[in-house]
């Protein structure tokens, strides 16, 4: 007798939880539309829909991958950000709705038909610059990394989402080759885990995401200690930056953005209303006295 979708359903939701996943009933319907091909309301509508016996093969697999804690986003190879699906895999950090305030304080920065240029620090796959230039025809980005599988990623969702012409991508070390005062805006979300904490992680980070995305240090903030200097150095005067953080990295960051010239310098707090994103501007009056 064949599984119907309701029956799917079920079952991968009792294996998720057996497992102790996170959000098991989320988990097992993304599963179960994947696999057979569903979707929410076709689950709900059509429950007693059959699956064929490839179809409950496949999902059989792909619950057997995330029970050995393998996110999501890898077994289906995409995720959804802001208003764009995005393509990822283990060489990304898969993105996260945190991460979504940096691309609010960018586009509340930046009217809509305004042209301005943006550089992304540690682009991954693309979601924060990708998602702002969705959003804003007009502006023009370059995304940075340090790994080459990283931005093959990212070069992929760019040329899905049509916007492959207006982000340039640069495998580099942060700033490195980027002339002074080159861009309106500056994004980054680096890696600010201190080292000892990662293997203290969910098996989904730990295991699965890249440790290049995620080790921050012995404190977790050797990235921002870099990218303070740099990234005020690259900023237009007037420019506005914006950098994700840990939860209890405000005054830290706050404090080396303020010691390299920032402007204004604030973090702005998550929909869980944790501290999330360090902002601030470049002084309109730049260093020379004149405007920008």
């Amino acid at each position: 007798m064949s599984l119907t979708l309701v029956q799917a359903w079920t079952s991968a939701k009792k294996r998720l939880e057996a497992a102790q996943v996170d959000s098991p009933v989320i988990d097992a319907r993304l599963l179960v539309e994947a696999a057979a091909a569903a979707s929410r309301t076709d689950i709900i509508s059509d429950p007693h829909r059959p699956l064929s016996a490839e179809q409950a093969a496949t999902l059989d697999a792909y619950v057997g991958r995330r029970e050995r804690r393998e996110p999501v986003s890898h077994i289906l190879g995409r995720k959804g950000f802001w208003k764009i699906m995005l393509g990822v895999n283990r060489h990304v950090l898969t993105p996260r709705p945190e991460t979504e305030v940096i691309v609010d304080l960018a586009l509340k920065s930046f009217p809509e038909g305004m042209a301005f240029s943006m550089l992304d620090l540690g682009v991954g796959s693309g979601a924060i610059a990708l998602a702002i230039l969705a959003e804003r025809p007009a502006a023009r980005g370059l995304g940075v990394d340090a790994s080459e599988e990283a931005l093959a990623v990212a070069r992929e969702n760019a040329a899905n989402l049509g916007l492959a012409g207006r982000l340039a991508l640069l495998r580099g070390d942060w700033t490195a080759g980027v002339d002074d005062a080159s861009f309106d805006l500056v994004v980054s979300n680096p890696p600010y885990i201190a080292t000892d904490v990662i293997e203290t992680l969910q098996p989904e980070v730990r295991d699965h995401e890249p440790r290049l995305a995620l080790d921050g240090g012995p404190d977790g903030l050797a990235p921002y200690r870099i990218l303070a200097t740099e990234i005020l150095r690259v900023l237009k005067p007037g420019g506005v930056f914006a950098v994700e953080i840990g939860y209890d990295q405000s005054a830290a960051v706050e404090a080396l953005f303020n010691e390299a010239g920032g402007y204004g310098v604030v973090t702005v707090k998550d929909l869980s209303n944790k501290d999330r994103v360090v902002t601030g501007t470049k002084n309109p009056l730049g260093n020379s006295g004149t405007m920008g």
